[in-house]
């Protein structure tokens, strides 16, 4: 059976060259011949062979100080290791014992034995690819196709002392709901989906690892404008919403997106350790910024320690600043991250001290021809002026109002409904709309 392997051949004596060429031409191998370490080294700069027989005992350069270039050669330019064998001329276990050290993959004697080289460079190739492979498994995450987090936060560290750019780190808004209301078998697909999007998004010197279940790093090359982060975050949120719809539906309640933290290298260092509480920290700033954007890091972003101020002046403002958020005469219309929030809090409180509150949705189906957004509009505007300052409302479709009513006994709630309704009839849309309800009490013993 010919193998059909790519050999490069290097020894200073033409006789060695010339037989180890026959042999290996004899079996369906390629081989070039080099002279010299050097000549290897250049030969190498743009080569990509299967294996390398190279010679001990040269002059100038001799075998040892050929492979530890030639790893370093390979290392630089972020390569994989050719796999090497050593030859030599000389008797004695002592520089077999040197050349195995080195990390060669097997050592043979000159003259060469036809039998015994062409069995050790097929074994020696065939071992190198199943490590390779072998590698390439535990390197890549098999859901994203990204690099896992082991290998690739060796990479991206590598690219943050080589290359300029951005050290970027991408969360899925929400993913959390697409488990617990989809299953985790649609969580995969979504995440499958989010990896198709960011790939299209990507160039080919662009590195990606997935670091956590819905958190992945990723290193920019030659990115350095906030405008072209920009772009890229919008890109990734607008792709990502068309590409889940399969899963999710069009008209998913669940406000999944893309947020992105990032930090400029090597504006901030190069050391990825440094770097990447850095940009963790960019993203912490997106979090609480409503989520599906991006944030740059800037140390003049960071808060400092107000060292001795009058705490109690800093109650008084604090409080101005979260007051001034509100209207505080009327009850409270959401979006799902502070409805969620303010949800739980009461919840637990509940939970813990006991009580009663009520849950309530409503449904809004406008006639043929009316403005469903202005429908909706005036009917959450007629909720925050019937209900209490302390009662929560969540827009959770474009035609659909969750209540959630603290305090509130299940006796009491067609009362709630009836001046509800009341004031709707004040409305002008209230004629051209029918609205559905469904309520659920709750107890807490």
């Amino acid at each position: 059976m010919l193998m059909n392997y790519w050999i490069v051949v290097v020894d200073d004596d033409i006789m060695s060259l010339t037989n180890a060429k026959i042999i290996l031409n004899e079996e369906g191998m390629r081989v070039d011949r080099l002279r010299s370490g050097r000549d290897l080294l250049k030969f190498m700069v743009n080569k990509k062979p299967d294996l390398i027989l190279l010679d001990i005992m040269m002059p100038e350069m001799d075998g040892f100080q050929t492979y530890h270039l030639l790893r370093q050669l390979e290392d630089e330019a972020g390569r994989k290791h050719t796999p090497v064998i050593f030859m030599t001329g000389a008797e004695g276990n002592e520089t077999e014992r040197r050349g195995l050290e080195a990390g060669a993959s097997d050592f043979i004697r000159k003259p060469l034995n036809k039998e015994i080289v062409v069995r050790r460079i097929h074994n020696t190739i065939m071992k190198a690819k199943e490590i390779e492979t072998l590698r390439d498994e535990a390197s890549v995450d098999k859901l994203t196709g990204f690099w896992s987090r082991a290998a690739g936060t060796q990479r991206i560290a590598e690219l943050c002392q080589s290359q300029d750019g951005m050290l970027l780190i991408f969360d899925l808004d929400n993913f959390k709901l697409v488990n617990d209301l989809h299953g985790h078998n649609i969580g995969d697909r979504v995440l499958e989906s989010f990896a198709g999007v960011v790939r299209n998004n990507i160039r080919a010197n662009d590195v990606v690892s997935r670091i956590g279940g819905d958190e992945f790093a990723a290193f920019f090359c030659n990115m350095k404008e906030v405008k072209a982060l920009a772009a890229l975050t919008q890109r990734l949120n607008q792709q990502l919403v068309l590409a889940t719809e399969k899963y999710l539906g069009k008209d998913s309640d669940i406000p999944l997106g893309i947020s992105v933290g990032a930090v400029a290298v090597p504006d901030h260092g190069r050391n990825y350790g440094e770097l990447f509480p850095l940009a963790d920290s960019a993203l912490y700033q997106v979090k609480n910024s409503g989520k599906h954007g991006y944030f740059l890091y800037d140390p003049a972003d960071n808060i400092e320690f107000s060292g001795g101020q009058n705490l109690h002046k800093e109650i008084a403002r604090i409080t101005k600043i979260v007051e001034g958020r509100t209207d505080k005469g009327r009850a409270l219309l959401l979006g799902l991250e502070q409805f969620s929030m303010i949800y739980r809090f009461i919840d637990r409180y509940y939970s813990r001290k006991g009580g009663r509150t009520c849950k309530i949705l409503f449904e809004l189906s406008a006639k043929e021809g009316i403005d469903g957004k202005e429908v909706a509009t005036q009917f959450g505007d007629c909720l925050q002026k019937v209900l209490r300052r302390c009662d929560i409302i969540l827009n959770s479709k474009a035609n659909q109002f969750f209540l959630f009513l603290p305090d509130l006994a299940e006796e009491h709630v067609p009362l709630v409904i009836g001046r509800i309704m009341q004031a709707w009839s004040t409305y002008s849309a209230a004629e051209s709309v029918v609205i559905e309800q469904a309520v659920e009490p709750l107890n807490y013993e």
